[in-house]
């Protein structure tokens, strides 16, 4: 008996481990904390380093949260407005690329170190979820992906209700592992910038946003292609 529940429970770590795995192995290419702590350094460099620490944690903390809702709850919100997941990523494809494009082309003198100092606490926290949050960390390619965990998780790793909501927990601790990775970078991306000097990171942060465009046009074609493809069906 002892030996059957240890059995059952070494195969419940096994597979929370799995999911865990999944999760941050899926989702770390596309939140990209290490290309993100360079265009959040651009975003609110002159803020100094008190407030960019409080940015940072911030962020972190928003980013998981939307992840999390986005793994519980976003398949029955998309149901219940009747938004497709294509529409989703068309749209977030969109903010994304204008983002991207946006950073791109902001020439460097546009920076105001001495105006950004003087802003308040309250003013530099509005920017926290939107835009570095969403769509600079957590972004619509992100929440497609945590969406669709959300939503085939437990069926696929799951023998069980109880270890149904094991797989849920596993995979909300890898959440928390992604959003501690962006926390970590962000938090460092003085140190890095000061590793790589004020001209390596203009370098960095223009392929960063270069890529940060790519990836808003990647998103929009997978969401326009597959709502192409359903029209294609329809008829």
């Amino acid at each position: 008996m002892i030996g059957q529940k240890l059995m059952a429970f070494l195969s419940t770590l096994e597979g929370s481990l799995q999911t865990i795995i999944l999760v941050v192995a899926t989702l770390f290419p596309i939140v990209n904390p290490l290309s993100g702590a360079t265009i959040f350094l651009s975003t609110t460099e002159g803020y100094g380093r008190p407030a960019q620490a409080v940015l940072a944690r911030k962020v972190a903390l928003y980013g998981f949260v939307l992840l999390v809702a986005s793994l519980l709850a976003g398949s029955h919100l998309l149901r219940f407005f009747g938004i497709s997941l294509a529409a989703v990523q068309v749209g977030g494809g969109l903010v994304v690329a204008a983002t991207g494009w946006t950073l791109l082309n902001r020439p460097d003198e546009s920076r105001e170190p001495g105006a950004r100092a003087k802003a308040s606490t309250h003013d530099l926290l509005k920017h926290a979820f939107y835009p570095l949050t969403l769509p600079l960390s957590v972004g619509p390619g992100s929440i497609s992906v945590t969406i669709t965990l959300g939503a085939n998780l437990p069926q696929h790793l799951s023998a069980g209700w109880l270890v149904g909501w094991d797989s849920i927990a596993a995979a909300i601790v890898g959440l928390a592992i992604i959003s501690l990775l962006v926390w970590l970078c962000y938090y460092s991306a003085q140190w890095m910038s000061r590793v790589l000097g004020e001209t390596g990171t203009s370098v960095v942060v223009r392929l960063s946003s270069f890529i940060l465009l790519c990836i808003g046009v990647q998103i929009l074609w997978n969401g326009a292609s597959t709502l192409l493809q359903s029209l294609g069906h329809a008829r």
